[in-house]
């Protein structure tokens, strides 16, 4: 058995992988050394457009993709509104808004793939 630490997404897992072969281990290493890397690629695609307008952010609480965007600019919201639907492991999963406001900018467009944390969108 090895032990290994993986980073996907800037989230750490620790991994305990078991030998039944010599080439086994370093086959599968390579393998998900590339498979991580492209899908790191979206993520500082997703960060530029996190310049709303807005003093207070309503942020993604899990990666995954813009499913719906159910509000628009200048609509009043309560806290818990949902403000945009992101699609993550085939679950819709709304990003609500934290208090009561008025929609300043909404920072992303259905389809664009978002990572844990990002800004969605702004309130006044």
């Amino acid at each position: 058995m090895k032990n290994y630490t993986i980073t996907v997404n800037g989230n750490v897992y620790d991994v305990t992988v078991e030998e039944k072969g010599a080439g086994a281990a370093p086959a599968a290493a390579p393998k998900a050394t590339p498979a991580a890397a492209p899908k790191a690629a979206p993520a500082p695609a997703a960060a530029p457009k996190a310049a709303g307008s807005g003093k207070i952010q309503v942020k993604a609480g899990a990666a995954g993709k813009v499913f719906q965007i159910p509000t628009t600019v200048g609509q009043s919201v309560q806290p818990g509104d949902a403000v945009v639907i992101i699609e993550a492991m085939k679950m819709e999963i709304p990003v609500v808004a934290p208090e009561a406001g008025t929609i300043a900018s909404i920072d992303v467009a259905v389809g664009d793939a978002v990572e844990a944390g990002a800004v969605l969108a702004t309130l006044n």
